[in-house]
């Protein structure tokens, strides 16, 4: 199910978009950078990266296109955004692990940049879906939940991130205490960015909610 584009705001909404994207990039730099954990995505695309040998925001455009396949089953809407999502928030990712050093034994250090990416995340998750261009894979698979089970943003996203953890994990990705904060968090953290950018996902669906 595609979302019809609308080339009259399109240069707008394109750098709207991009401003999400890149926020969205620096947030995983910087829980990967962090050292203390991973958000649960990350903890998956950096053991698979080790696997396979290439760069963590190339891994995340590949696990990008599995999971937008599993969305589109459940018969959510996506639209140039989502592919606009797999394609620029990887290269955003490895262009902020570049300059972005590695926080090890500053705890104080750590837990600001844990938390930091949490509150980055949150709010580039409503700017970008706020955009209405069709939300990124791994946020379609949430809203596509919400949507289906008539379950909470929170409670998708948490559902969501937990599962991811346990598999990553598995790999020998690298959770942490900022992996469980982070799985605990970012629910919250989402909603509220829909809340301050006044978001409304399947507004005019019944049974969804908030």
């Amino acid at each position: 199910m595609l979302k019809p584009i609308r080339w009259k705001t399109f240069p707008l909404d394109f750098l709207r978009i991009q401003i999400g994207f890149a926020l969205y990039g620096l947030s995983i730099s910087l829980m990967i950078k962090g050292n203390l954990g991973t958000g649960a995505w990350a903890v998956l695309d950096v053991a698979l990266s080790k696997i396979f040998e290439i760069s963590v925001g190339r891994m995340t455009m590949i696990t990008g296109f599995v999971v937008l396949v599993a969305a589109l089953l459940m018969r959510e809407k996506v639209g140039w955004g989502t592919l606009g999502n797999i394609l620029s928030i990887g290269p955003w990712l490895d262009l902020f692990s570049r300059f972005i050093p590695n926080a090890e034994g500053n705890l104080p250090m750590q837990f600001a940049m844990l938390l930091g990416s949490v509150f980055l995340m949150g709010n580039a998750s409503a700017i970008y879906i706020g955009v209405d261009a069709g939300a990124g894979p791994r946020d379609s698979m949430m809203l596509a939940i919400n949507r289906v089970f008539g379950v909470s943003v929170r409670v998708a996203r948490t559902a969501i991130e937990l599962t991811v953890i346990f598999v990553g994990w598995l790999l020998g990705g690298p959770a942490g205490i900022g992996t469980a904060v982070f799985a605990l968090l970012i629910g919250p953290a989402v909603q509220w960015g829909f809340k301050v950018f006044r978001v409304e996902p399947h507004k005019e669906e019944e049974g969804s909610r908030l």
